[in-house]
């Protein structure tokens, strides 16, 4: 625990300015980032008497071991700075609003020739239109198939539209009417967006046009006598206005706002968000963060701001923003909101009316958010403490494995030899930490001799970043090594020192490897061998899911009911499963090859223009130099070496019978040196003997 005096700058070298600053770790690791109107305030709080500061802002100050400021001009510029340095270093002691889940949204994607509607998670895509968040991909799939009877368009996959294309015939939903098949030319690519088009009106809130329009159309075709129109008119008016009432009116102005609601308590805080769309509730979600210092409701809402708007434009933010308190200042806030959209943003309290109303529905909804997180939570945080106790105790370490790193070896039978590298921090796993190796120093299989490889790279990695970051150097400049995929030395390269997470920056307080005494011990001889002598090893071995410690006789036996050994078990099934995922797509790639990927110079674009000029790869075997040549992008050379690399791969001919002419029939199982089968009876020329 570092002492804040230690790094506390000297009077006068703090400006007196707006800024942003950045505390560091003392593996100049970015711990926390913040803003500032006035740097020499706002630093000053951080220096006072430990015994006054929150206690988290103690925690925080005393595992920092320097801090670091940065001007700016307006207080504008020190939000947008601020949040950009939270999204690169992702700093564990600022508010991070944890979402329990991935909203599903409601996605067109207008980018395409022929648009999509379909629900779409996770990151938003340039050239795609987004409806939501809702609560459940069911409710948009409801919504869409009642909206498709009146704007038909295209749902498919791009696999199953082209195979439509292909064959001339529509899916499903082309033969009962809820696509317009453009897939089999019903109608135009233009005819499509303008379908695409009004589905997006309707969605973003003009309703009641296009309600009209087919109210007038049903009554011009019974005027005509086209009942069996009008009953279908009838039927499409019944759609939209049952699609509009799965989203009550709320606001009657038709107002598109996002009403934000917080309820907090000394320790957490859960924010929940209402997207209001024309007067109609559209979506919702919501976030919940701990508190890591004294902070005001103000602040936790300019927090929800950014963490909302942060990657939105345009429409993507509202004209409206209602929230239970305003940001101090709020004119950079509205600043930023701004010229996120492009235009004005009113930011404000709501103080009567339907507004003031839904705001407090909104206020309940975090209320009981809140209250559900800290039931999971209670129990959650006890028995990782638990856990985490348990092992420390067990293994005899000075304190709790706040970092805890597992490895584990996959392979097949001594084939595509991997390793995987899982990471918990606090008793949850960190998956961006994730790492996974390639077993390169040897061929074959030696689970001992891989663990011994991947342990060693890993932490040369390690010692190479901590002399990167000068702590070996007494704060000198100094050459670091350049490091290679394999984890060796290769040079050296200009320092670094930008806080940003590196893959192997950080040291764990524990390894933990899938094995028993011999892994245990390839792993302790891998960290003596580079000096490390501060990280504790141990393994699990599965079979009685016993602890083995390096040099121990007898493993260490924890109760089947502990918490620590649940831990344990977690740690490694996490390693095993991501060992083995990786382990099957490097198996799939290798069954995948083919014999054109051992011809130099030649790309993925022109293996696909092959064979989708010959048809398969038996029918490019068999063709002619002159031929090949004919493929768009290749030339005789390229022609020649493929000639060549496909007749070295060619299957050997089947064997026949030279006294009658009669082809041999192929015994099964039994296989050439090359993989080719090998007729019963014949000579394989390839082993020089009879099979």
């Amino acid at each position: 625990m570092a002492d804040p005096s230690s790094y506390r700058p000297k009077p006068g070298e703090i400006p007196d300015s707006p800024g942003v600053y950045r505390f560091r770790d003392e593996h100049r690791r970015v711990i926390y980032v913040g803003k500032a109107k006035s740097l020499r305030q706002r630093l000053a709080n951080y220096f006072q008497d430990l015994a006054g500061l929150h206690p988290r802002t103690r925690s925080m100050v005393t595992t920092a071991a320097s801090v670091e400021w940065t001007v700016v001009s307006t207080e504008v510029e020190a939000l947008q700075l601020e949040y950009s340095w939270i999204k690169e270093y992702d700093p564990r002691f600022n508010v991070k609003y944890r979402d329990d889940k991935s909203y599903p949204y409601l996605a067109v994607t207008m980018s395409e020739e022929y648009p999509r509607v379909q629900v779409m998670r996770g990151h938003k895509k340039k050239g795609v239109r987004y409806f939501g968040p809702y609560a459940h991909a069911w409710a948009i799939r409801d919504t869409v198939d009642l909206l498709l009877r009146v704007f038909p368009v295209r749902t498919c996959s791009a696999g199953v539209f082209k195979n439509a294309a292909r064959t001339g015939r529509p899916c499903l939903l082309g033969y009962i009417g809820k696509c317009s098949a453009p897939c089999v030319d019903r109608v135009s690519a233009e005819e499509h967006r303008e379908l695409a088009d009004e589905f997006c009106d309707f969605m973003t809130g003009r309703t009641n046009t296009y309600i009209r329009r087919l109210e007038k159309q049903m009554a011009e075709a019974a005027d005509d006598m086209e009942y069996e129109r009008a009953a279908r008119l009838r039927d499409d008016i019944g759609a939209l206005k049952k699609a509009m009432e799965k989203n009550a009116v709320v606001l009657a102005d038709a107002t598109d706002a996002d009403l934000i609601a917080v309820a907090e308590d000394e320790l957490e805080a859960a924010v929940q968000i209402f997207h209001v769309r024309g007067g109609r509730v559209r979506g919702q979600r919501g976030w919940v963060t701990d508190k890591v210092e004294e902070i005001t409701t103000g602040a936790l809402v300019e927090h929800a701001l950014q963490q909302l708007y942060g990657e939105e434009t345009g429409d993507a933010v509202p004209k409206e923003v209602l929230v239970p308190a305003l940001p101090d200042p709020v004119e950079p806030v509205q600043e930023w909101l701004a010229a996120r959209r492009g235009s004005g943003v009113s930011l404000r309290i709501p103080q009567r009316g339907d507004k003031k109303a839904l705001m407090e529905t909104v206020e309940r909804n975090a209320q009981q958010a809140l209250v559900l997180h800290k039931t999971k939570r209670a129990s959650d945080l006890t028995t990782r403490s638990r856990a985490l106790e348990e092992i420390a105790d067990a293994l005899d370490l000075d304190s709790a494995p706040l970092r805890v790193e597992c490895y584990d070896i996959s392979h097949l039978q001594g084939d595509d030899v991997v390793a995987s590298m899982v990471v918990f921090e606090d008793g949850l796993a960190r998956k961006s930490e994730y790492r996974r190796f390639q077993i390169k120093g040897f061929a074959g299989q030696d689970d001992v001799r891989s663990m011994h490889e991947v342990i060693t790279r890993r932490f040369r990695r390690y010692l190479a970043e901590k002399e990167k970051t000068g702590e070996w150097t007494d704060g000198e400049s100094a050459e670091t090594p350049e490091i290679d995929r394999n984890g060796e030395i290769v040079g050296t390269g200009p320092t670094e020192d930008d806080g940003r997470p590196k893959k192997f920056a950080y040291p764990p307080q524990l390894v933990v490897v899938d094995g028993g005494a011999p892994q245990v011990a390839a792993a302790r001889r891998a960290l003596d061998e580079l000096g490390i002598d501060d990280i504790a090893v141990c393994g699990l071995a599965k079979r009685l899911e016993e602890v083995w410690l390096p040099g121990d006789d007898d493993p260490v036996v924890l109760p089947r009911t502990s918490e620590g050994l649940y831990l344990l078990q977690r740690v490694r099934d996490e390693a095993h499963r991501f060992a083995i995922t990786y382990q099957r797509a490097k198996r799939s790639k290798r069954f995948r090859s083919s014999p054109l990927d051992d011809v130099p110079g030649l790309g993925d674009t022109r293996k696909q223009a092959l064979l989708k000029h010959f048809g398969s790869l038996k029918k490019l075997r068999a063709a002619t130099i002159d031929q090949i040549c004919e493929v768009p992008g290749i030339g005789r050379k390229t022609a020649e070496t493929i000639a060549v690399a496909l007749a070295r791969s060619a299957p050997a001919a089947p064997a026949v019978n030279t006294a009658t002419g009669e082809i041999m029939e192929e015994e099964p199982g039994t296989m050439g040196s090359g993989g080719e089968p090998v007729a019963a009876g014949a000579p394989d020329e390839r082993r020089g003997q009879e099979t």
